[in-house]
């Protein structure tokens, strides 16, 4: 489906910015896959006529990730286990900066369904071209998801027991979000 013309705002009242870790090492099996909300974003999606003519801005507060959920591991994860991960993680892997997104160009997608997005996102302060295809749903839904190595930021993925539990370098960000009414541009 076609996502309508018009500009949208989208945030946390209209749909999920998700991050998804896996872990790896010699005792992975005592860490946990995580899912992680981000809970403070601001995104606007501008379409045209043509898929070359969506573009996407977004800003997301560096500070605002909390865990959601953990799978794996030897023990269940206790609020307190996710109140440290966040703790770590505004502290050590994302200090709390601001993250955001600008799409630089859009082409129809491969799979003739939706619209290839290509920008540079910016995080702890580097900034890397990236791209991703977006979806749009019958019911309003649009969708995407990309995978971001850690390491080309900057970032050194998290690890801790002399390095024999890891986060693996690739992360998976997803977004879900129902299209509110269109703003006047």
């Amino acid at each position: 489906m076609k996502i309508p013309p018009g500009s949208y705002q989208l945030g946390p009242e209209d749909g999920r910015l998700t991050v998804h870790t896996q872990r790896s090492g010699a005792a992975a099996m005592a860490g946990h896959n995580l899912v992680i909300d981000v809970t403070s974003w601001k995104a606007v999606l501008t379409a045209g006529e043509a898929a070359a003519d969506l573009r996407v801005e977004l800003d997301v507060d560096g500070g605002s990730l909390r865990v959601r959920e953990g799978t794996g591991g030897m023990q269940t994860l206790e609020p307190q286990h996710k109140q440290e991960i966040e703790q770590t993680i505004d502290d050590e892997v994302l200090k709390r900066d601001a993250i955001s997104f600008r799409s630089t160009g859009a082409t129809p997608a491969q799979d003739g369904e939706g619209v290839t997005v290509e920008g540079d996102l910016t995080l702890r302060g580097t900034s890397r071209p990236i791209s991703f295809d977006v979806a749009a749903e019958e019911d309003g839904t649009v969708s995407a998801s990309t995978v971001i190595r850690q390491t080309d930021y900057g970032i050194k993925p998290y690890s801790t027991l002399f390095g024999a539990l890891r986060v693996v370098d690739e992360v998976e960000v997803r977004i879900a979000a129902r299209l509110p009414a269109a703003v006047a541009s």
